[in-house]
């Protein structure tokens, strides 16, 4: 298992197509990938518990996977919620 904090930087608030996109990119992945914030631990890979999440910009969060391709998948997502869209 392997996790990395970054601070979101995307456009917007977490609005639904990044969430979408950001709920693929993890699907991608055998790996369970969880995103952590505060108390909270979701599941990359469900549209309805990333929905809920509602991080913003600015704000920690941690990508946790653990798995065969844990190192991409936490890369992979990290950048994407690192990036300018």
């Amino acid at each position: 298992m392997i996790e990395k904090t970054v601070v979101v930087s995307m456009s917007g608030d977490a609005e639904e197509r990044p969430v979408a996109v950001l709920v693929q990119i993890a699907s991608r992945y055998e790996s369970k990938v969880y995103l952590v914030s505060g108390d909270k631990k979701i599941n990359a890979k469900s549209i309805m518990g990333m929905m809920s999440m509602d991080f913003a910009n600015g704000e920690e969060l941690t990508v946790v996977a653990d798995g065969t391709d844990e190192v991409m998948a936490v890369k992979e997502i990290s950048e994407y919620l690192a990036k300018e869209n």
